[in-house]
């Protein structure tokens, strides 16, 4: 697997790539570390420890909720619940440790592990890099110090969990869901059961697809990645909308009555009007990444709202948010962060909202979204260059300025450096779908001249 913590937490294929003993020693060692950085400060810890539903987590909760038992540290089981919920318990419950096991929007044979810190917020770099060392350390013959008796970690299933979350979501609900009617595609995932309560309890109307999760079917053909489904289950029910998750329930996209898909750029547009309406929007900016789309950005300017915009990834915007203070910030994807009620994406707290705005303001989802228009984006992958050279290359900044030119104010290029292959990423922007064609392939075809 290379180094093991990615940009979310440690992942791989389960029982190959990511065993249980990989997951019990990572545990044991998060212990350790977080003990060392004096974040127990002298007290017994506990962990919150939750999963998604595929058939993998069953053995990986084991092994992770033994290595910190055998830690000393005490763990609250939680069983199936999204990520930003297993995050939220870690900080209303005061643990020192939270553990998710999912492998989010990935097919079913992968998993993941994700830990937070105490108030449930990503582990900093520093100290995953730690846990990692300690981890070899250990595995290569360092014996663990180890507690014996009382001193041992105690075990309880947390089932008050599931209430508690579903309280926290409706409780920083701004108004009421009555008379609307929403369709809600589960990925047959982690939220299965939680969105459907919440959405009823918040006075929707709910019918619900892909939330009979077998272990096996996580993500299949359904969900945030796979949205033809909700398309058409929305228009045959006579939906307001759609809302889809992905399998950790940390992403949240949407389809408008017609079945017309509404991305995490339109969703932000729309939940960034509503929080300046009521006095939310911290310093009247929301964060993106640099793939937002134009449009994003030119409806931004024009309702007067600052857009900041970081590298590509929902842990550069969380930084962003964190550092500033801004109170809003995602990604296309549907990675949604609402800092003043979550540490994280919350794919359902996003879809609660968006639907809130509907009822509040009596206007269609299609209506609300159309404060923006998406402009056409074509994304060309150019593999096998050199892509240390595509910020030096004066050939292809001469290509680029040249491109630049011609789309003017309402088009865009962008190059990107893949973080894991040896390829470029010619992204185009431009209110023709052909003319953003076009110049995609010769930008490309410049990078593979002048970096291959």
């Amino acid at each position: 697997m290379g180094r093991l913590f990615g940009t979310d937490g440690v992942r791989g294929v389960a029982n190959a790539d990511l065993t249980a003993e990989l997951a019990l020693g990572l545990s044991v060692a998060a212990a350790h570390v977080l003990a060392e950085a004096g974040t127990f400060e002298g007290h017994r810890p506990t962990a919150v420890v939750g999963r998604d539903p595929r058939a993998s987590g069953e053995f990986l909760e084991a092994a992770v909720v033994a290595g910190l038992a055998s830690a000393g540290v005490d763990v609250l089981r939680v069983g199936v619940l999204p990520t930003p919920a297993v995050a939220y318990l870690t900080g209303s419950l005061g643990a020192d440790i939270g553990v998710m096991l999912s492998a989010s929007h990935n097919a079913m044979p992968d998993n993941g592990i994700k830990f937070f810190a105490r108030g449930g917020h990503k582990l900093a770099d520093e100290l995953e890099d730690r846990i990692e060392t300690v981890y070899e350390q250990h595995r290569t013959g360092e014996p663990w110090a180890r507690p014996t008796g009382g001193g041992v970690g105690r075990v309880t299933d947390y089932t008050e969990g599931f209430d508690r979350y579903v309280a926290h979501l409706i409780g920083v609900l701004p108004n009421r869901l009555d008379g609307l009617k929403v369709v809600l595609d589960e990925a047959h995932g982690a939220a299965a059961r939680v969105s459907p309560e919440a959405f009823a309890r918040a006075g929707a109307e709910v019918v619900t697809i892909g939330a009979e999760p077998d272990g096996l079917n996580i993500n299949e053909g359904c969900g945030s990645t796979h949205l033809a489904l909700l398309r058409t289950a929305v228009v045959e029910h006579g939906a307001d909308l759609g809302i889809a998750h992905d399998g950790d329930a940390d992403r949240c996209l949407a389809v408008d009555a017609r079945g017309e898909e509404v991305d995490g750029d339109q969703i932000l547009a729309v939940l960034a009007l509503a929080m300046r309406e009521a006095g939310h929007l911290r310093k009247d900016t929301v964060v993106g990444t640099v793939m937002s789309n134009l449009g994003f950005k030119m409806a931004m300017e024009r309702e007067g709202i600052n857009l900041v915009q970081t590298a590509v990834g929902d842990r550069y915007v969380l930084e962003s948010m964190k550092a500033e203070g801004f109170a809003l910030g995602g990604e296309q994807s549907g990675h949604v962060i609402v800092l003043d009620h979550a540490t994280t994406g919350d794919g359902t707290l996003t879809g609660l909202m968006l639907a809130a705005r509907v009822a509040a303001t009596g206007r269609t989802l299609a209506d609300l979204a159309g404060v923006m228009q998406r402009l056409p984006q074509v994304l060309v992958n150019v593999p096998d260059v050199d892509k240390s050279r595509v910020d030096t290359s004066p050939e292809l900044a001469t290509a680029v300025a040249a491109a630049e030119r011609d789309l003017g104010d309402t088009g865009r290029v962008l190059l990107r450096k893949s973080g894991t292959e040896p390829l470029v990423r010619v992204m185009v922007e431009a209110a023709d779908i052909e003319q953003a064609r076009a110049v995609a392939g010769q930008l490309a075809d410049v990078v593979k001249s002048a970096l291959g």
